[in-house]
């Protein structure tokens, strides 16, 4: 069997199987400390004989060094070093990429983005993160793709909420800043659509799946593409833009289809 870590940054959730038919999947460990929560990763794999784990990890993540960026705004996580915390405590090779990463690779191998290259996974939800598929491979290069941290023009006069960057997608289309501005689900697809159309510009995908809480308001996937059709003009065509088969579940079985395939396409 494979395992598999979830590492969200408000819950992790973990598995065991060799894909989404036959995986046992672990309750919601909190995301806390790293003593805390390690424990209950830990528990959950406690004698199940493994060939190898993948950790789909929130961002941002030195992949290199198999750490946590230090980054990261979950300052108990800067620095922490998951990839060897993991292999020491269950005795297995991991494989180590984003949570995102992780997503986009089980679209491919057993979702709604199945064989499709090149694919985007986008997630909307407390942050807003993506991953991607091309040539065959995994998005790598000098980072790991940081799709939630483009900027976008604003078009509103309050301003974004991104820690780092104010203004970004995260900051103007997470589900913070739309509670921010007390609810304005349109204004936070006029964004994304803004975002579908450069990554369209720049990657050329295929398709994009668009997951996370935020996609879950009525009509909203609907708006993305209008607004999406809307920033393109007509000047090139746009991808297939669909919600992925696996919903809440897309980062616990994309983190099984990084163990199963060893992190490769």
């Amino acid at each position: 069997m494979f395992g598999a870590i979830e590492a969200g940054g408000t819950k992790f959730v973990c598995a065991v199987g060799t894909g989404p038919d036959d995986a046992v999947i672990s309750a919601e460990i909190p995301t806390t400390t790293p003593e805390e929560t390690m424990a209950g990763v830990a528990a959950f794999f406690k004698g199940k004989k493994l060939r190898r784990v993948g950790i789909g990890c929130f961002g941002p993540v030195d992949l290199a060094g198999g750490r946590i960026a230090r980054s990261t705004p979950k300052v108990a996580w800067r620095g922490f070093g998951i990839q060897a915390w993991v292999e020491k405590a269950l005795g297995v090779k991991t494989v180590l990429d984003t949570d995102v990463n992780g997503a986009v690779m089980g679209e491919y191998l057993w979702g709604a983005g199945r064989g499709i290259d090149p694919l985007l996974y986008l997630t909307v939800g407390t942050g807003i993160g993506g991953g991607g598929i091309a040539g065959g491979r995994l998005l790598h290069g000098l980072l790991h793709p940081e799709m939630g941290h483009v900027r976008v023009p604003r078009v509103e006069v309050a301003p974004g909420i991104c820690h780092a960057h104010g203004d970004c997608l995260e900051g103007l289309a997470s589900g913070p800043a739309i509670a921010a501005r007390g609810g304005d689900y349109g204004l936070a697809a006029e964004y994304l659509g803004m975002a579908v159309q450069n990554y369209t510009c720049v990657l050329s995908p295929r398709m994009i799946l668009i997951g996370g809480g935020v996609m879950k308001h009525p009509g909203m996937l609907g708006m993305v593409r209008a607004a999406a059709k809307k920033y393109m003009n007509g000047y090139a065509p746009l991808p297939v833009i669909r919600a992925p088969k696996f919903g809440q579940r897309a980062g616990t079985f994309g983190a099984l289809a990084l163990a199963v395939r060893g992190g490769k396409v």
